[in-house]
């Protein structure tokens, strides 16, 4: 396993994260801190949740076209951005079997990333895994390259970009990618509203533990003391942005304390911080961010029902 991303490494940008987002007005912490074991494997449970459609209709969609995306791109090498369990990648990597010879999953969880990478090198022998631990936003040029790689980010990931984050990490991306190298894009799309905040609120409460798990990382990992059950799990679809936010709601006026971070941070009761956006995308939309980043879409699926895009782009 290649480590670009040390323990150390993850725990001063844990720090700098939440030290700049609790000075925020309104108060932010950013979604990669969801994901410890515990956060990545209620994840999992959440891609299971009937009202939690993208995981379903991203997999339909691989399910029809995988073998249209391996005749496409004849990648050797398939790069994977925010890998977490590799589940939907087993399509890819079916059909790319013919020509594939090396298999990169990156994540920032090592622990998750190297078991879920070995389970996968069991179930084909003859291909090379290569797990790599990263921030797919920082170490993009860290990356392996080589001739035909298909860079496959997939499962929506790229909304809990704003936008011009997102056009900056695609351009960083594009900055890497050979004339013969594709990308493998996921986004959810804009739909009824109702249906996505559902998504992102189940009845079951799952999406609301992993929210407050981020609460939970920050405890473990700063010596704070957030009580996550004095915090509301909120989603809500911020129509002019065309995306939806999760947030935690303070139940109470209360006093947090910061232990590693020297830090006091007060909560007046009913104040929302925000820990997640999750964008949703039109095509014309992702096809003019895509230019502006120097890539060009050459082609663009959805499930049948039309939740949910997979998007081909090449080097413009």
């Amino acid at each position: 396993m290649d480590l670009f991303l040390t323990p150390d490494d993850l725990a001063k940008s844990l720090r700098l994260d939440v030290a700049e987002g609790l000075a925020g007005t309104p108060k932010t912490l950013p979604p990669k801190w969801f994901y410890d074991e515990r956060g990545s494997a209620l994840f999992e449970d959440i891609t299971r949740l009937e009202e939690y459609y993208p995981t379903r209709r991203e997999r339909e969609i691989l399910t029809a076209r995988a073998a249209e995306i391996a005749d496409l791109t004849g990648a050797t090498t398939l790069v994977e951005l925010g890998a977490g369990s590799g589940e939907k990648t087993r399509l890819l990597l079916a059909a790319l079997a013919g020509t594939l010879e090396e298999y990169v999953p990156v994540d920032v969880s090592g622990d998750f990333l190297e078991e879920a990478a070995a389970a996968i090198a069991a179930d084909h022998p003859g291909l090379t895994v290569r797990p790599v631990v990263a921030d797919y936003e920082k170490h993009l040029n860290l990356l392996p390259t080589g001739s035909r790689r298909l860079v496959a980010f997939l499962g929506g990931t790229i909304g809990n970009m704003p936008p011009a984050a997102r056009i900056g990490f695609l351009g960083g991306l594009r900055a890497t990618m050979g004339p013969d190298d594709a990308l493998l894009l996921g986004c959810d799309l804009v739909k009824d509203p109702e249906r996505i905040v559902r998504a992102y609120d189940d009845a079951q409460g799952v999406t609301a533990e992993f929210n407050k798990n981020v609460l939970r990382v920050i405890n473990r990992e700063l010596d704070a003391d957030f009580e996550p059950d004095a915090f509301e799990h909120r989603a809500l679809w911020n129509a002019s942005d065309e995306w939806i936010e999760m947030r935690l709601r303070s139940l109470r006026d209360q006093t947090v304390r910061i232990g590693a971070l020297d830090l006091t941070c007060e909560f007046a009761k009913d104040e929302e911080m925000r820990t997640e956006i999750s964008a949703k995308f039109r095509r014309e939309r992702l096809a003019t961010e895509l230019g502006t980043a120097g890539l060009r879409m050459a082609e663009f699926w959805t499930d049948e029902a039309g939740d949910f895009s997979l998007c081909l782009a090449r080097p413009a």
